[in-house]
């Protein structure tokens, strides 16, 4: 026969091990998850970025139309490539920022064409919630690109750049940034919201529209 404390016991026991387990999995759905090769393999949210795009997805019209929506979200928090005064900038540096990531080159002529543009749209929208990061891919050293934009007179725009090219790698591994110019715009969870392939005018008032529709869209 069972005894009668046992038998009151079992119920409460089912509820500590029920408890015991929704604790693992809510740790496993919040921290990194270490891979058997020892490398970080981060479980990340996209959903805030997911539903951005699909309420952008209106404003790519005009001289944004080519802007294309992600219909799949994808994470970005491991992109880096340098800062204006040389050290690494990473993804974690705009945390709970968007930003209009654009990769561009000197020997890229419609590169050159839209700077201005990404420039004016910095000096229009840039604020604690968004900014626009140019990212220079010229291999030969900073000099060069750093003449071209005070030649255009670019002033808003911080310097950002990446002459190892692994930046563009990475994004290739990805299914992005197939060529030049590439801009993507990523919310503050370090996700993709859409990319744009080739030049734009981003000073337009559709683009500034898209811009601002995202960043209400984000705000809540």
């Amino acid at each position: 026969m069972t005894k009668p404390t046992e038998t009151a016991q079992r119920p409460k026991r089912r509820l500590v091990a029920a408890g015991v387990a929704g604790s693992i999995a809510a740790l496993a759905a919040v921290y990194v998850i270490v891979g058997p090769d020892g490398n970080s393999h981060e479980t990340q949210s996209c959903t805030l970025a997911q539903e951005t795009a699909q309420t952008i997805k209106p404003f790519a019209t005009g001289e944004v139309a080519a802007f294309l929506p992600a219909q799949k979200a994808l994470p970005l928090d491991e992109l880096t490539f340098k800062k204006p005064d040389g050290t690494v900038a990473t993804m974690s540096d705009f945390k709970d920022k968007t930003i209009l990531m654009n990769l561009w080159a000197t020997w890229c002529a419609p590169c050159r064409k839209e700077m201005p543009a990404l420039d004016e749209l910095q000096a229009d929208l840039g604020s604690n919630d968004f900014e626009v990061v140019a990212v220079n891919l010229d291999r030969g050293g900073e000099e060069k690109p750093k003449a071209f934009l005070e030649e255009i007179g670019v002033s808003h725009l911080s310097f950002y750049h990446d002459a190892s090219n692994k930046l563009m790698t990475d994004l290739r591994t990805k299914g992005r940034a197939t060529g030049l110019p590439t801009t993507i715009l990523i919310g503050p969870e370090n996700c993709e919201i859409g990319t744009m392939y080739g030049p734009a005018e981003w000073a337009s008032g559709e683009a500034k529209k898209l811009i601002e529709a995202a960043l209400k869209s984000i705000a809540g």
